[in-house]
């Protein structure tokens, strides 16, 4: 197995030169208009998106690039990398159709899909196609390499609600513009009035997604999403309602610190503080719900407490998590660069993030949570001197476990020139564009000698991971049989056609004769 994994990995490296070299000779030989030259440098660029084109058409390279063709070609066409806000109607934000909110019970993002409140309109067709990219290209961008759950809520949708063109486009943002991007897609209390119609759509998806497509019913939903991310009309506790403004995908909070809030507060405040947070927490970032704060002076700060917190880092990073890698940003490193690992054990309730100041400026910085009430972070909120180094200690609190779901969020703005100014006031007028923002997703550490329910659960998983590659083959070679018989169908077509032909002949030469001898006859 040693041996094999370098192979693989040798064989892997080898199929991506190739796909690029092809790509570069074949594809944009052909005009460099075709393409927009920033999705060309990413392909150039990133060793994961070919990869993700390769394991998604089975590591051939000639599927590979016919995707890679297709979906750039749809990328400019649509203008994905211009895509924002601004350049969609309002009024689709408005609907609450299409949204992110939530994860499975896989730690994957859901993608919520109202059929609902979908109605067929050829003139809105577009700007609803370009509003699906949009979601889609804002996750990517933001958790790049997780892939994604799509719920289809049919409760209360009918005939009327049904798009296929709307649908195929939906299945091809997955199957060609996205790859690796789809999780599962949960199609939950379907109508039976329906049924002809989504078994067009699994003819649509292929034998490479077929077996993500699940349907279910409100008790079934429960196998793939816990309560407390379904509505109450799925069997769920989510208190969610969706509203515009602001986009509803954002779900960080402030953590608590050690020794309290991350920073100080008067008490005749906190109310007021308390109001400020619910009212901006859905606000994409665009504000701090941190309590106001008295005014900090940063440099006077950071030179007086610079001796106490060499001594007190020692302390709170002792039995954490130390990171192995480490995510280059423009304003700051951040180690770990994916996520951060939590067990059971004494040793494993803590991680350890290092922020490492790469800029000639000051730079605050902030720590969010999805699960406040699950970890104590310290500090949450501070900056960090030009070339310094800060250590964030994460902690689990209590008997809380981590989960999949649950996520971290760094932010980080220089503050060139800000001088003495309050922290909190600094984030709320700080220019989002200024913000440099990195997520953390967590990784629950199995125990070392896993309980029996653990090991049948294993084993479970194996057997229904077997069962669907089992599934897959069966479909393709199904679809292998569906092949041959259409072209034995058309050779025995082609057969019947010739022996009519020949019996025509046959025919004709007897007539032949018969006239034939019937001339010869003497009269």
């Amino acid at each position: 197995m040693a041996q094999s994994e370098p192979n693989e990995e040798q064989d892997l490296a080898k199929k991506i030169e190739e796909t690029r070299q092809r790509f570069k000779n074949e594809l944009l030989q052909e005009s460099t208009e075709k393409y927009d030259q920033r999705d060309v440098e990413r392909l150039l660029n990133e060793d994961a998106l070919v990869e993700a084109y390769l394991q998604w058409r089975l590591h051939v390279v000639d599927d590979a690039l016919k995707m890679i063709d297709d979906s750039l070609q749809w990328r400019k066409e649509f203008g994905v990398n211009d895509l924002s806000e601004s350049t969609i109607p309002r009024w689709m934000f408005e609907t609450g159709a299409v949204y992110l909110h939530g994860y499975d019970k896989e730690g994957n993002k859901l993608f919520w899909f109202k059929v609902k409140l979908h109605v067929k309109d050829a003139k809105t067709a577009l700007d609803k196609k370009k509003y699906v990219a949009f979601w889609l290209e804002r996750y990517a961008k933001r958790e790049p390499g997780m892939p994604l759950t799509v719920v289809f809520d049919m409760a209360e949708s009918g005939i009327s609600n049904i798009d296929m063109d709307f649908v195929k486009y939906v299945v091809n943002c997955f199957k060609v513009y996205y790859p690796k991007f789809l999780s599962k897609m949960v199609i939950v209390d379907m109508p039976w009035i329906m049924n002809a119609a989504w078994k067009i759509v699994k003819s649509w998806l292929g034998p490479e997604a077929i077996s993500k497509l699940k349907f279910a019913s409100k008790a079934e939903v429960l196998t793939y999403i816990d309560p407390e991310y379904l509505p109450p009309h799925m069997g769920g506790t989510d208190p969610f309602k969706y509203s515009y403004p602001p986009l509803p995908d954002d779900d960080f909070q402030t953590p608590i610190n050690d020794n309290g809030p991350a920073i100080t507060e008067d008490e005749t405040e906190s109310k007021e503080a308390e109001q400020e947070s619910k009212d901006t927490l859905e606000s994409s970032f665009n504000s701090d719900v941190v309590p106001k704060s008295k005014k900090v002076n940063f440099q006077e700060e950071a030179s007086k407490a610079e001796d106490k917190d060499r001594g007190e880092s020692n302390v709170r990073a002792n039995g954490a998590r130390k990171p192995t890698n480490t995510f280059k940003g423009p304003l700051m490193d951040v180690s770990p660069a994916e996520e951060l690992s939590f067990g059971s054990g004494e040793t494993e309730r803590k991680c350890l993030i290092i922020l490492t100041n790469v800029t000639k400026n000051l730079v605050a910085f902030k720590v969010r949570t999805t699960a406040p009430e699950k970890y104590r972070v310290k500090p949450s909120s501070s900056s960090c001197e030009p070339g310094a180094s800060v250590d964030i200690v994460v902690s689990l609190h209590g008997g809380s476990q981590a989960s999949l779901q649950d996520r971290f969020l760094v932010m980080a703005a220089e503050m060139d020139g800000a001088g003495s100014q309050e922290l909190a006031q600094f984030w709320k007028e700080v220019p989002k564009s200024k913000i440099m923002e990195h997520r953390l997703r967590c990784h629950a550490l199995s125990s070392s000698k896993p309980a029996p329910n653990a090991l049948k659960e294993s084993v479970v998983d194996g057997q229904s991971s077997r069962q669907d590659e089992l599934t897959s083959m069966l479909l393709r070679v199904t679809t292998c049989n569906h092949r041959l018989e259409q072209k034995l169908d058309s050779c025995l077509w082609v057969q019947k056609v010739l022996i009519g032909l020949v019996l025509v002949l046959v025919v004709l030469n007897l007539q032949c004769l018969y006239l034939l001898g019937t001339a010869q006859r003497p009269s």
